[in-house]
C-alpha cells in the first residue's frame, strides 16, 4: 500500500501542487478589485434567479404549483451557472496560460482542470445558499440526498469533458467561443431549467414525449436528478421515472462517459503541439 502511495504521489504529486497554485490564484483575480468580491458568486444566479422567477413563475406562469419550485428553480439556475462558468473560462485557458506553459513544464490539462475547479468552488457555495433557502422553505429532505455527491459528480463529468473539447479547438479555432456563446443559451432554454418539465409533460401528446426526450442530454439528465434528490423528488421528473427502458435510462450516462474519454483523448493527442500553434 505504502508503495502504491509513493508511486501515486511521485507521479501526481506536483500536477496536484501546481494544480492548486493555478486554483488559489484564478480564484483570487477573479475578483480583484471587485467591491463585492467573491460574493459575486452568489449574488449572479440570485440575480437571475429573480428575473427567471419574474418572468416565467409569475407572470407566463410556468410553474409547478408548489412552494418548492423557487427553491428547485434557484437550484436549477446555479447548476447551469457552474457550466457556463466552468466552459467559458475553461476554453480559453490553454491560450491565456500560453506563456507560463512554455516556460513551466506541466501537464497542460491542469490550466483546464483548474478552470472547472475553480467554477466548481463557486457552485459548492452556492449549493450552501440553496440548503439555506431550502431550510427556509421547509423542505423535506428524504434519504435521496446521498444520492446527490453522485448526480454532482456527473455534472462536472460532462462539464470538463465539453471544456477539454473546446479548449482543444479554441488553440485552432478561435471562432469557437462565439459558436459556444450561442449553443449554451439554445441549451438553456432548450432544457427544463427555468420552466418545470411537468408544465409540458402534463398537456400528453406528441410534445410530451418529445420533452420526456430533453432528458437524454447529460446536463439536463444531471441537473434534473440533483433537483430531484436534493429538493424535490414528488415533483421533479428524472429520465429513471419517466422511462422504463434502461438503455434510455443508461444513455446519458453512457455518453458522459464516452465524451470524457473523448475530451481527454483529443486533448492529450494535441496538447504536445499546443506550444507551436499559439
Amino acid at each position: 500500500m505504502k508503495q502504491l502511495v509513493k508511486k501515486m504521489h511521485d507521479r501526481y504529486g506536483y500536477a496536484w501542487t501546481v494544480l492548486q497554485g493555478l486554483v488559489k490564484t484564478d480564484f483570487k483575480l477573479r475578483y480583484q478589485g471587485s467591491f463585492l468580491g467573491i460574493a459575486w458568486s452568489v449574488l449572479k444566479p440570485l440575480m437571475m434567479f429573480c428575473v427567471m422567477y419574474v418572468v416565467f413563475g409569475k407572470f407566463l406562469r410556468m410553474s409547478d404549483g408548489t412552494p418548492t419550485y423557487p427553491v428547485v428553480l434557484l437550484l436549477g439556475i446555479s447548476s447551469w451557472q457552474f457550466v457556463t462558468e466552468a466552459t467559458n473560462v475553461g476554453l480559453r485557458s490553454v491560450v491565456d496560460r500560453g506563456d507560463l506553459l512554455r516556460k513551466v513544464h506541466f501537464p497542460n490539462y491542469i490550466v483546464v482542470v483548474s478552470a472547472t475547479v475553480g467554477a466548481f468552488i463557486s457552485y459548492a457555495i452556492n449549493l450552501v445558499v440553496v440548503l439555506v433557502f431550502a431550510i427556509i422553505a421547509r423542505v423535506r429532505f428524504t434519504w435521496r440526498v446521498v444520492l446527490l455527491p453522485l448526480n454532482i459528480i456527473e455534472l462536472y463529468a460532462i462539464t470538463l469533458a465539453v471544456t477539454l473539447l473546446m479548449a482543444t479547438m479554441y488553440v485552432y479555432f478561435r471562432d469557437i467561443a462565439h459558436i459556444w456563446d450561442v449553443l449554451q443559451q439554445l441549451i438553456f432554454y432548450g432544457m427544463p431549467i427555468i420552466y418545470p418539465l411537468t408544465y409540458v409533460t402534463n398537456r400528453g401528446g406528441m410534445l410530451a414525449d418529445i420533452a420526456r426526450l430533453e432528458l437524454v442530454n447529460p446536463f439536463a439528465q444531471a441537473i434534473q436528478d440533483i433537483r430531484h434528490n436534493f429538493i424535490a423528488p414528488a415533483t421533479q421528473p428524472t429520465i429513471w421515472n419517466q422511462f422504463s427502458n434502461w438503455a434510455i435510462r443508461l444513455l446519458p450516462v453512457a455518453l458522459t462517459i464516452v465524451l470524457l474519454w473523448f475530451g481527454v483523448s483529443l486533448f492529450r493527442r494535441n496538447s504536445r503541439k499546443f506550444a507551436e500553434v499559439m
